[in-house]
């Protein structure tokens, strides 16, 4: 599947999935954080032990982002409560959604021009 849009902002842009991942320019991640400056693969844990830790990159951004995306595979699973409150207290808001939703979110949301960030779980993660 593609994903075309009409101009591209600066940063990485999801142009479809490929091969169980997430296809940015010449480069297929199965799972990865971003942020407007740039994509890099992640290995994440289990959804349950997420922590402001494990998405760090995301919260040093400056500024920090308005919101962070988080793509939890094949449905939605809500991240621990103390992950939401951590990212809180920093003023960064979290959007939980599957992951083809949080990439195409992401491609939607810096087309705008918006300064937000992205972790994202493998397609077909299942908790």
């Amino acid at each position: 599947m593609r994903l075309e849009h009409e101009s591209a902002p600066d940063g990485p842009i999801i142009k479809g999935f490929s091969g169980g991942g997430f296809r940015i320019d010449d480069n297929v991640y199965t799972a990865l954080l971003l942020t407007p400056a740039g994509a890099h693969g992640w290995t994440p844990p289990a959804i349950a032990t997420l922590s402001a830790s494990d998405v760090a990159t995301l919260t040093a951004l400056d500024p920090l982002p308005e919101f962070v995306i988080l793509g939890t595979g094949v449905g939605l699973i809500h991240p621990s409560r103390t992950l939401v409150t951590a990212l809180e207290a920093q003023g960064i808001g979290i959007e939980v959604m599957d992951s083809r939703a949080a990439a195409r979110a992401w491609s939607v949301l810096r087309q705008e021009g918006r300064w937000i960030a992205a972790a994202l779980y493998p397609l077909d993660h299942r908790g």
